[in-house]
């Protein structure tokens, strides 16, 4: 029996992969490859899928790669598994986006920025695992101050948090409040 190519031990493995995974991870996994053919691989799988308009993709989230149905074809996923989308509430996503563009940040610095208490949204995110606990911030009192997480990069599709979009993207398409993103700016 002829051994199968990289690219396919590669698909096969990121296929039954739980969770995405590092070319680090995979060259641990994969010895007799080199760094560099993995990661040239992946990049070859990722212009593979997209030219020939499959059905799924190969993205890189957080540093790691997974295998997913492409975000376009979402609401026919969301059928066959039949489950809603992973709602948040209007004050949890202003929360969520002031951490994600100012962390580490601690709770009293968000509800000066939203005028209101976050300590709901603030267990919302840590529940859902979109924020972490970073630490605590050098000042009187060392009040806990909060990031984002791994996760937060997965659930979003991005690589990394300089993936997010420019705040004068958000401010010109409206995407956030007004007074959220006056504060975050500046």
């Amino acid at each position: 029996m002829m051994r199968p190519g990289l690219k396919t031990i590669l698909e096969a493995m990121l296929f039954v992969a739980e969770r995405p995974l590092t070319p680090q991870e995979l060259h641990g996994l994969l010895p007799e490859f080199s760094k560099g053919e993995i990661r040239d691989s992946l990049r070859i799988l990722q212009a593979e899928y997209e030219q020939n308009g499959r059905g799924w993709e190969l993205k890189e989230v957080g540093g790691a790669f997974r295998l997913q149905s492409r975000s376009d074809l979402k609401e026919w996923v969301l059928r066959l598994k039949g489950v809603c989308a992973q709602r948040l509430s209007r004050g949890a996503l202003e929360t969520l986006s002031i951490i994600a563009y100012k962390q580490p940040v601690s709770r009293a610095e968000i509800e000066y920025i939203r005028g209101v208490d976050v300590s709901a949204n603030l267990r919302v995110l840590l529940d859902k695992k979109f924020i972490k606990i970073a630490g605590r911030k050098d000042t009187p009192g060392r009040p806990l101050i909060y990031g984002t997480t791994k996760y937060f990069l997965e659930f979003f599709g991005l690589r990394d948090i300089s993936d997010l979009p420019a705040l004068s993207e958000l401010e010109d398409s409206g995407a956030s409040s007004p007074i959220v993103l006056n504060y975050v700016v500046n």
